[in-house]
């Protein structure tokens, strides 16, 4: 599929983007080329390949599960309203 300068201020006028006119021209080859290589993968036979989140075999960095802050909450809950149990009463707002 090919894309017009036209097409493209149609697109960003759809999407509420302000692009330059002279832009236009160039908006259009790269956006077809976009669509071009969708095609060409579209049309690949992907039968018997597995599905995957990630091309890379990698494990999630994990940091460690350690505590970081200071416990603030007794500092907190004496300058709030209305505490009860060591929880916050605030107004009921469903009906």
């Amino acid at each position: 599929m090919s894309l017009t300068a036209d097409d493209v201020k149609k697109i960003a006028h759809l999407a509420r983007l302000g692009i330059n006119p002279e832009d236009g021209v160039a908006y259009a080859k790269d956006l077809s080329d976009m669509l071009e290589l969708m095609t060409q993968m579209a049309a690949l036979d992907t039968e018997g390949v597995a599905p995957m989140a990630h091309p890379l075999d990698q494990a999630q960095r994990l940091r460690a599960d350690l505590v970081t802050e200071a416990d603030l909450r007794d500092k907190y809950q004496a300058i709030a309203p209305q505490v009860e149990a060591g929880l916050y009463l605030v107004p009921k707002v469903i009906e």
